[in-house]
């Protein structure tokens, strides 16, 4: 079983990725793009790109290049930061805001499916153990 374990979190993952991605196609929109304006806002607008890209753990130059397309659609807008002239804090537009509108919505009608049959004890378990291999993880470092 520990074999398996991690092979099955991957799986599971690639799998709701892909299936969201599908839900996701007509609005024109990779899921790296996606996937960055859900971070963005998770971890609350006005963030810097260098907090973006900390929070997201990837690099700055790779978030700069997803930042450009997002912004070239107009779904997200950088803005001067009051209290530093070299930074720009990032903020959904009104049609990023309606996008992050249709994607919730999409998104919690694939994980209602995806978790059918499953308790709230059951996901609260399996989300104890998905906390305790992170910290196992933070102590890797």
């Amino acid at each position: 079983m520990r074999d398996e374990f991690p092979f099955a979190v991957a799986r599971v993952t690639r799998r709701w990725r892909k299936l969201l991605d599908e839900r996701l196609k007509d609005l024109g929109v990779t899921q790296a793009r996606w996937t960055t304006m859900v971070y963005l806002q998770k971890g609350g607008e006005g963030l810097t790109q260098r907090e973006l890209a900390r929070l997201m753990a990837i690099e700055n130059p790779t978030l700069v290049r997803l930042l450009d397309s997002l912004e070239q659609q107009n779904l997200i807008e950088r803005r001067p930061c009051p209290n530093d002239r070299r930074a720009r804090r990032l903020h959904l537009t009104e049609a990023g805001t309606s996008f992050m509108n249709v994607l919730n919505e999409r998104a919690a009608e694939l994980r209602e499916e995806m978790l059918d049959g499953l308790t709230d004890d059951e996901i609260g378990d399996a989300l104890k153990i998905f906390h305790r291999i992170l910290d196992n993880a933070e102590k890797q470092r």
